[in-house]
């Protein structure tokens, strides 16, 4: 897992991993080992508003896929987590309402980070 993480580290490996995994005819990342990161994800929905300090909504979308969750455009009672950045807007204020769990940036690599197998 440490090689995963030093090539996640690079700006142009999330980016690589985000346009594979967006659009039509994305790439599907799934793990071969049913107790790594991939799976950990695994049923957790994700929406993404306003603008994270440390990468685009595109490479975090990539970075939660890869690692088995689902990102959505909308909040619903469904969503577990929002992750928020500055200027987030309406989608923040109807999570809160929702009482679904919010995150930043930080909040969310962390969660990464100790889901690594």
């Amino acid at each position: 897992m440490e090689s995963l993480e030093k090539f996640l580290s690079q700006k142009h490996n999330r980016e690589v991993i985000a346009r594979l995994t967006a659009g039509a005819h994305r790439v599907r990342v799934q793990s071969e080992n049913s107790g790594s990161a991939a799976a950990d994800l695994s049923g957790k929905t994700f929406v993404l508003t306003g603008t994270l300090p440390g990468m685009t909504r595109e490479e975090a979308k990539a970075l939660i896929e890869t690692h088995g969750g689902k990102v959505s455009g909308s909040i619903s009672s469904q969503t577990d987590y929002v992750v928020a950045g500055a200027e987030a807007g309406s989608k923040l204020e109807k999570a809160q309402q929702l009482g679904v769990t919010v995150l930043d940036e930080a909040a969310l690599r962390k969660m990464l980070k100790e889901y690594k197998a």
